[in-house]
């Protein structure tokens, strides 16, 4: 009887998988965006990834080229995604001009924000939206309220 544990060692409880046209490109793009390392990675016969895994600090994204048979597409092949990766950076300025640099496309501007982050969101060049971030400022609970309340005229 197998003594595996219901949540592997090295894996966080929640995992996003990216499926995409073009996964080693993909791969590619974070890895070199992002300073991910690429943990693993296999290959079908005809070279397309049936399934990868790139960390970025302590987080695991988990890529695939699309299988589209399978109803496995990505965001190119539907027409756009609302779901976005969040990740946190040391410096979200430089890593979002690195990603554009690298082909992603601008979707909000890299600014400070009332609660704290100074973030931008961009689109990659296989479709998945991501969040660039980086905390600058620890906003107490009180003045996260009142700023929230001014932002969104509460």
């Amino acid at each position: 009887m197998s003594t595996a544990k219901p949540i592997p060692d090295n894996y966080p409880r929640v995992t996003p998988y990216l499926c995409v046209d073009d996964a080693a490109a993909a791969i590619d793009f974070i890895v070199e965006v992002f300073d991910a390392t690429e943990r693993m990675r296999m290959q079908a016969p005809d070279g397309k990834i049936t399934h990868a895994e790139v960390a970025i600090g302590e987080g695991v994204i988990m890529v695939s080229d699309e299988y589209p048979d399978m109803g496995v597409v990505g965001p190119n092949s539907i027409g756009g995604t609302p779901v976005a990766v969040m990740v946190y950076v040391e410096d979200a300025d430089a890593t979002f001009a690195k990603a554009i640099a690298a082909g992603a496309t601008e979707q909000t501007p890299v600014e400070t924000h009332f609660y704290g982050d100074r973030s931008g969101m961009l689109i990659d060049p296989f479709g998945h939206r991501w969040n660039v971030s980086t905390h600058v400022e620890d906003v107490p609970p009180d003045e996260l309220a009142r700023r929230s309340a001014e932002m969104f005229g509460g």
